[in-house]
């Protein structure tokens, strides 16, 4: 049976959609993540870009976001009530500003769903874990989840995957010693998965083996459209093996986040791990530098850890500890 397994954990919730103990849909949602899909706001119309119907708002937190299309009778400085669509995007060195449009006539203001409340619109069974009970989420693969969206390589029965972001696009590299065929098909079902798994919006160009058949083609068009829930539209696999799915992008994919938010998500994900070490006296995190500095720039999820556990907090730095690589002891193991 499927379920949901939910963690209000230290500086996010996530969630993992599981079925036959394997995960096949992930989220992470940070707390302080910015303007949220969904949300209704009051927003600055800071500026009216010329010619392409859209303007620049001014949220009350001080976030920036763009917002098409614009209000009837729009003008610059004038407050407007916006919906948020899609949420910033973190990419190298910036973040896409989140998209907004005009608030539907008659909507007042409110938050954003939070990640508990999307799930359970779902209809699918919502469990909430702790951190004192035996660690489902773990044992589902939740860091072999997150080593793959750091690393972009996904291994599946006869090959691999390797996922790879770029400013344009999502690119899905399909490898493998099967027969081209084979591995088409088997690579089009695996890459339909990651989508739907690390949540990737927008453009992605899936690269098969080239296939002369057109059933052969047909086949992992298939494959994939088994394995990718609606909505989403894509093209037919070409004579290169070529693929193209698009699909709606709201808020960052799980891969996004690992690879381009890496301190803040390695960092919660410590803390996660740190929540479920067994024993007793001070808990010790052995990381990263990047990764402690981060930590002690958040004085209020250091407090919350130590809250949840009970016990005073130590952070102990190792440069050669890789970033996803740091790990949590207490002072008396049990």
């Amino acid at each position: 049976m499927a379920e949901w397994l939910y963690e209000d954990g230290i500086g996010e919730a996530r969630a993992a959609l599981v079925e036959d103990g394997a995960i096949v849909e992930a989220h992470l949602e940070p707390e302080s993540d910015g303007a949220r899909p969904g949300a209704i706001c009051d927003a600055r119309l800071a500026e009216i870009l010329p010619g392409r119907g859209t303007g620049r708002l001014a949220l009350a937190s001080g976030e920036k976001a763009l917002i098409a299309p614009l209000p009837a009778d729009a003008t610059e400085g004038a407050t407007v009530l916006v919906e948020i669509v899609r949420s910033a995007i973190p990419e190298p060195g910036r973040r896409k500003r989140a998209r907004a449009k005009p608030a539907a006539k008659g909507s007042s203001a409110a938050p954003a769903p939070p990640l508990r409340d999307r799930l359970t619109a779902t209809g699918i069974p919502v469990r909430t874990l702790a951190g004192h009970e035996p660690d489902a989420l773990e044992a589902a693969g939740w860091s072999e989840l997150l080593e793959q969206a750091a690393t972009g390589a996904v291994p599946f029965p006869g090959g691999a995957l390797r996922i790879a972001l770029t400013p344009a696009m999502t690119v899905i590299d399909v490898d493998g010693a099967l027969p081209p065929a084979e591995l088409a098909v088997a690579g089009a079902r695996a890459a339909g998965a990651a989508i739907r798994k690390f949540g990737i919006g927008g453009s992605t160009v899936i690269d098969l083996p080239s296939l002369a058949s057109r059933a052969d083609r047909q086949a992992a068009a298939d494959a994939l459209d088994a394995a990718l829930p609606a909505p989403f539209e894509r093209t037919a696999v070409n004579g290169f093996g070529l693929l193209q799915v698009v699909r709606r992008r709201i808020r960052p994919s799980l891969i996004e986040r690992a690879q381009y938010e890496t301190g803040a998500t390695a960092a919660r994900a410590l803390l996660r791990r740190a929540e479920r070490v067994a024993g007793s006296g001070t808990r010790t995190l052995t990381a990263h530098p990047a990764i402690l500095a981060y930590l002690e720039d958040r004085r209020e999820w250091r407090a919350a850890l130590e809250r949840r556990t009970g016990a005073p907090l130590a952070l102990r730095p190792d440069p050669a500890i890789g970033m996803w690589n740091g790990h949590a002891s207490a002072e008396h193991p049990a």
